[in-house]
């Protein structure tokens, strides 16, 4: 990971560690290992979140010992091993291409601070066409967020491609709300997550795990797929001969960590995410 990033993400943690009442703390800087992108930086008890500004999408999530579970860069050509990376990823070539951190390919949007308390950051983007809007809220224990505007006509899905443990390797592994059963990372799925729809990343080295959860049960295909240098997982998406899109209505998604990997608390603490 970049030094300066380091440096800066146990700066903010000592801060928010001494302060007991602020939890959650918004700053501004640079994203310096995606490739100096202005960014939101929140700070909370269990990762640090880079939001990039003019894409809309997080281009680094980093747990409490500061190894970054995305990995995003901006080098154009990177595809897989960085550019493609992010969460969450959501409009591709959809009435355009946005809420990812800026790429080659990502169209702008635009953001407002709504809300800066002590647990709770809101952040809402809208894309330069109008027809898209998408809202963060960041809380002590996760990020969540919501695609509040959608483009009439238009589809969405919500992924998140990125590094398990800082790193796409074997000892890498994925738990999902299917079954009580740990997957090698090369093993696929698709379908239909049943409710309430996860799917957690983790890896043999680290004491955690990432997930991400859609609040909200439907029908429509979730897919993972294995790529040598990320993950593929999306919620609302689709693999064939042609990869397809199913989102259409507000839907809401969190992504956090959970100090665990075992799955009967993997799956404990994220169901309480929907209590």
């Amino acid at each position: 990971m970049n030094l300066i990033k380091v440096i800066l993400v146990l700066f903010l943690i000592s801060c928010c560690g001494s302060c007991t009442e602020q939890k959650v703390l918004l700053s501004h800087g640079i994203d310096e290992s995606a490739g100096g992108g202005e960014a939101y930086i929140i700070t909370t008890p269990v990762a640090t979140y880079f939001l990039e500004k003019s894409g809309g999408g997080l281009s680094s999530m980093l747990d409490k010992d500061g190894i970054d579970w995305i990995g995003f860069h901006n080098i154009e050509g990177s595809a897989h091993k960085g550019e493609y990376r992010g969460f969450p990823n959501a409009i591709h070539k959809q009435d355009g291409s946005y809420f990812h951190a800026m790429n080659a390919k990502t169209n702008p949007s635009s953001s407002v601070v709504k809300i800066e308390s002590n647990d709770h950051i809101q952040i809402v983007f809208t894309s330069d066409n109008g027809k898209w809007e998408g809202q963060w809220d960041f809380y002590a224990d996760r990020c969540d967020f919501t695609m509040t505007k959608i483009s009439d006509g238009y589809y969405y899905w919500v992924q998140y491609e990125g590094v398990p443990g800082g790193e796409m390797d074997t000892t890498d592994f994925w738990f999902s709300s299917a079954e009580e059963k740990k997957h090698p990372i090369e093993e696929s799925f698709n379908g239909d997550l049943p409710s309430p729809e996860w799917m957690a990343f983790g890896d043999e080295n680290a004491p955690r795990m990432l997930y991400m959860l859609h609040h909200e049960d439907d029908e429509h295909s979730d897919n993972y797929v294995y790529r040598k240098d990320m993950t593929v997982l999306g919620f609302g998406r689709q693999n064939g001969e042609q990869t397809t899109k199913h989102l259409t209505t507000v839907q809401t998604f969190s992504i956090g960590f959970v100090e665990s990997t075992k799955y009967s608390v993997v799956n404990q603490i994220i169901g309480q995410v929907l209590d």
